[in-house]
């Protein structure tokens, strides 16, 4: 299967730069993944395409303010470092630029002194091994000094950093954020539960890898970035009833769906309490374990996460919906609009 298959044509200006005031008033288009039926509605009515039973899976992962700006403590060259990864204790796994000034035993400080970094080890393509010094904890430290990690093709400032937040987020970790869980407000969970929707939370740690472009012809080639996720006992005990009673398991993300793939995988189809790293590909012609529905954004030309939502409703009826949401001018990536693929 040729990766060429998965491209489209996207105008740049239909690339949202910025979050729409209202969470929940951005375009939804609802995709019917048999039929390849469409339907054009609002987020915030989302409500209506959900039944009293289903189980709705959110990741509750937390963007880190990872991208930090610094200076070398022996020439006061300026330094970007972007944390990727705690790999134990104070040392991270990063990205550095400009990464040639950036040897092992180089000292970097941040703010005036509040936080300094030594780099343990040099890897390929930017990568280095950062220990950092700093006094209190770790995170307060970050929140005060760091700024959230954009997607590359996002050029504008965000204004509001909660912006880049869903509004569920609360287990640190992530280097992006899970988007599809943008567009939900309290409010609009308040009410799906009411209506006897049940709300479950996974977390998956998004890397970069995520926005990696796909580099090789043929899409049985590409190798998956791996990312960490977790399950508890409780969320796995609700998926396992819902199953066997039948209940749709709706997704919302392709972290989400990701995780309950990777454990269903991992147990026969079976959910269990589950911690560890994945690097599940999903494509065309990969047989579903865990979900029967999903909830995601609008996706780059010729990306791996075109490819996971074209396994679920198809690639013909992927990319009719693509083209028919770029005459529609729909808003796409981040801080765009949704679809729903039931």
């Amino acid at each position: 299967m040729k990766v060429e298959l998965f491209d489209f044509h996207l105008p740049e200006e239909l690339i949202a730069q910025t979050p729409l005031e209202q969470r929940a008033e951005s375009r939804l288009m609802v995709l019917d993944k048999k039929t390849g039926e469409i339907q054009h509605e609002v987020f915030k009515n989302i409500k209506t395409y959900l039944t009293e039973g289903d189980v709705l899976v959110l990741n509750d992962t937390k963007v880190l303010p990872a991208r930090l700006f610094g200076v070398k403590d022996d020439t006061g060259a300026k330094i970007e470092v972007l944390l990727l990864k705690q790999l134990e204790g104070d040392k991270w796994e990063a990205l550095v630029k400009p990464a040639k000034r950036i040897k092992e035993g180089t000292e970097i400080s941040f703010g005036d002194g509040q936080l300094k970094a030594v780099c343990h080890d040099v890897g390929t393509h930017g990568g280095r091994i950062l220990e950092f010094q700093y006094e209190g904890i770790f995170y307060e430290v970050l929140e005060e000094l760091g700024q959230m990690p954009l997607p590359p093709y996002i050029k504008e400032q965000l204004e509001d950093q909660d912006r880049y937040q869903t509004v569920y987020a609360r287990e640190r970790g992530s280097a992006a954020a899970p988007t599809a869980g943008l567009h939900f407000t309290e409010e609009l969970l308040a009410e799906i539960k009411e209506m006897g929707v049940q709300i479950a939370f996974i977390t998956l740690h998004v890397g970069l890898g995520t926005f990696r472009p796909v580099n090789v012809e043929d899409v049985d080639k590409h190798e998956m970035h791996s990312e960490f996720y977790m399950m508890t006992e409780g969320t796995a005990r609700l998926l396992n009833e819902a199953k066997q009673e039948g209940r749709r398991i709706i997704t919302v993300g392709t972290t989400s769906t990701r995780t309950l793939e990777s454990i269903a995988a991992k147990f026969d189809g079976e959910f269990r309490e589950d911690s560890g790293w994945t690097d599940i590909f999903i494509f065309p012609g990969y047989e579903w374990k865990a979900i029967d529905g999903m909830i995601t954004n609008f996706h780059l030309p010729k990306s791996t996460l075109i490819m996971l939502v074209s396994a679920l409703a198809s690639r013909e009826h992927i990319l009719h919906a693509y083209n028919t949401a770029v005459e529609e001018k729909y808003r796409f990536f981040s801080f765009g609009d949704a679809m729903f693929i039931r």
